[in-house]
């Protein structure tokens, strides 16, 4: 089963951190990285641009509207996705726990199975 692991932090946390601290969570995104690699679990993934660079569109009146910004309501953004071919949703969790910027305490990860033309993806 294929799931996105949906990446939300602080915009900007990185730059309050000391050069060896950024180096070492960075370290830990790229060891995680490779370990899913040689699992075969790692599907794709990127990192987004700063949130200030966003559009959103949404319905205003009878036609859409788009504004600067995604404007949530949260100190997180989404900050990017990580996609992975798990056996079971327990490992996709596994994963996304070990992912620096839960355990550094700067963001969450969401998991979603994803979903393919029959339903959810296998």
């Amino acid at each position: 089963m294929r799931y996105m692991l949906l990446i939300w932090n602080r915009p900007g946390f990185a730059e309050e951190l000391s050069e060896r601290e950024r180096t070492d969570l960075f370290g830990e995104v790229d060891a995680l990285m490779a370990e899913l690699t040689e699992s075969g679990e790692l599907v794709g993934g990127a990192a987004l641009a700063d949130p200030s660079t966003a559009r959103t569109v949404r319905r205003h009146g009878d036609r859409p509207e788009v504004t600067d910004g995604p404007f949530l309501e949260s100190k997180e953004q989404f900050a990017g996705y990580v996609t992975v071919d798990c056996d079971t949703p327990e490992r996709a969790a596994e994963v996304a726990a070990r992912w620096p910027d839960v355990r550094w305490g700067f963001g969450a990860l969401e998991v979603r199975a994803l979903m393919d033309e029959g339903g959810p993806a296998q």
